[in-house]
């Protein structure tokens, strides 16, 4: 993965895949379309015979494991490990090759035995898209895919075009959109559903992935920067000599999910490029979504740093990512001995919180959670918080240098944020390792978060003068101006395991919880929302949620439902 092909659009497909088609060609992906189905939900699956179980050929097993059909012969096999790979044993057991490619039977994905993972061809996901749209000729939400584009090819490039006012990234706009924008985006839906909400093919354990480009691509200031075009695709591909711009990429993801088109988008290009750029994590295997997160943002802010230049007297870096997502955390560290606190500052972009151990009431819970779950525990957000700030004794093993005392002293450390962001991404650490014991666990605690949240308690300014009580009426650098309110937009869950787990993101458009499962959109309960395990959360201030939703175009004739929608 650490060779650069600039002119491949895809991501590499393993070599048993590619001897497979060279071999056997398209014919029985042909073949296999028939026993294709999509349920009403908008998933496609392998059609079973209602009169069988399908089980597994070798050890008879049907529940508990995936089930995967050969291409060839139709044969069903499992795979529930490397160590146990039916599916590898079925094809060893044929003399003619080509058994090494199944297809999962629930998903309808790609799999090679050999691998022992999903493995992606564009080809059949032309396949099963193709299927959906014979199956599927309005959706739910009375779209019709095969006139969604109003005569216009999905391909075309629908770039909401706004004035040099608005365009600016310092100015209001650039956070807040502008009226014409949303106008236009709208007039040119047919559905209910908000615009902009399109699912994404899973590319082979890809929902890492999948769940927070759901969530960045609903961020308001991150999505009107790229609608106005404030990164240009052409003009980048002129003034570079890196024909693979991960900014470039992420472009033309906004420019497919906002283009009209409802069908599910595969983002292989994104993929491919981000594998470029992040060779460690090159691979079909499942990441961490933080992770992930992390490292799209150090991306954009590589190539955002080579264009824009930095102001030398002004430490603020001016990219995307850290404008929309960076604030700055205060840590405060007080001898125990003399009083003496030293304070630095850091840059962030999200904030890792520890489940606190303080449970609530069952009661206080919206949905009961799962037999599974029942003793773990519930925690809040406000409770992580508060740990978050609370003083913390360090131990004598980290005992710190004392500018007065001179020597390394006992101390406490608090933590604070001395300046907010636009967008707050709250990391809840989930997954612990022991070193004592070696191993690595899930902690499956419930998460009550608030909808609105207001950081004002959180603020340095709060804390230190919570800390030495109302003497202290000035503070340096004071946040009153700062806006404190926000609003929650999307959350990023994850069920399972933690070997084996699934990434989803639920969206809060126009007050309006929809989850994004892959490929599948469905509008879902609040309650969902609240019982989910949450992982990820990202708010937005108060004032950018309002303005990017309907609130914005209050009484528009645009906004008015139609029978055709409703």
């Amino acid at each position: 993965m650490s060779s650069r092909n600039p002119t491949y659009n895809n991501p590499i497909p393993c070599k048993h895949l590619t001897d497979y088609k060279q071999n056997h060609g398209l014919q029985s992906y042909s073949c296999v379309q028939k026993n294709l189905k999509t349920n009403p939900n908008g998933r496609t699956t392998i059609n079973k015979d209602q009169t069988k179980i399908p089980r597994c050929s070798i050890c008879f097993k049907n529940q508990g494991i995936r089930l995967y059909y050969c291409l060839i012969c139709s044969s069903i096999s499992c795979c529930q490990s490397p160590d146990s790979n039916h599916a590898l044993l079925h094809s060893q057991n044929e003399k003619n090759g080509g058994h090494e490619i199944l297809i999962d039977i629930e998903k309808a994905e790609l799999f090679c035995c050999i691998c022992c993972d999903q493995v992606y061809d564009p080809d059949f996901d032309k396949l099963v898209m193709s299927k959906q749209i014979m199956e599927m000729p309005t959706n739910n939400n009375g779209v019709d895919f095969r006139n969604s584009n109003d005569g216009n090819s999905s391909s075309k490039r629908r770039k909401i075009m706004v004035s040099s006012t608005t365009s600016t990234v310092g100015s209001p706009d650039y956070k807040n959109g502008s009226k014409e924008l949303m106008v236009m985006m709208r007039r040119n839906s047919n559905s209910c559903f908000p615009w902009g909400l399109r699912g994404l093919n899973n590319l082979g354990n890809t929902c890492f992935m999948n769940s927070v480009l759901q969530a960045l691509i609903h961020t308001p200031p991150l999505r009107n920067y790229f609608l106005s075009d404030r990164h240009n695709r052409e003009s980048c591909r002129k003034t570079s000599a890196d024909r693979l711009c991960l900014c470039c990429d992420i472009d033309a993801i906004f420019t497919s999910v906002f283009s009209g088109d409802r069908t599910p988008y595969s983002p292989a290009r994104f993929l491919y490029s981000w594998w470029q750029h992040s060779a460690n994590l090159a691979s079909y295997e499942q990441q961490d979504a933080h992770e992930f997160f992390i490292s799209m943002l150090d991306r954009i802010h590589e190539r955002e740093g080579q264009v824009r230049a930095q102001n030398k007297e002004n430490e603020d870096c001016h990219c995307i990512a850290h404008k929309v997502f960076s604030g700055i955390l205060r840590s405060d560290v007080t001898c125990t001995t003399c009083g003496f606190t030293s304070t630095t500052y850091d840059p962030c972009v999200d904030i890792s919180l520890d489940l606190n151990t303080s449970s609530v009431s069952p009661k206080d819970v919206t949905e009961k959670p799962t037999k599974s779950n029942q003793n773990a525990g519930i925690s809040t957000l406000v409770g992580c918080l508060d740990l978050f700030t609370k003083p913390e004794k360090l131990g004598s093993d980290q005992k710190l240098f004392c500018q007065h005392c001179q020597i390394k002293q006992n101390s406490l450390k608090q933590m604070s944020i001395k300046k907010l962001p636009l967008v707050l991404c709250f990391h809840i650490k989930r997954f612990e390792h022991s070193p004592v014991r070696k191993m690595s666990r899930k902690i499956d605690r419930y998460l009550q978060f608030p909808f609105s949240l207001d950081m004002i308690p959180y603020l340095s300014s709060s804390i230190v003068r919570n800390r030495f009580g109302n003497r202290i009426f000035a503070f340096e650098g004071d946040e009153s101006d700062m806006s404190t309110e926000f609003e929650v937009f999307a959350v990023v869950s994850h069920s399972g395991k933690l070997e084996s787990g699934h990434y989803v993101t639920y969206l809060r458009l126009r007050n309006q919880w929809y989850k994004c499962d892959d490929a599948w959109i469905t509008q879902v309960s609040e309650r969902l929302v609240r019982a989910s395990q949450v992982y990820l959360i990202y708010y937005v201030q108060k004032t950018l949620y309002i303005k990017s939703g309907e609130d914005l175009l209050a009484g528009d004739p645009a906004f008015l439902q139609t029978p055709a929608c409703c």
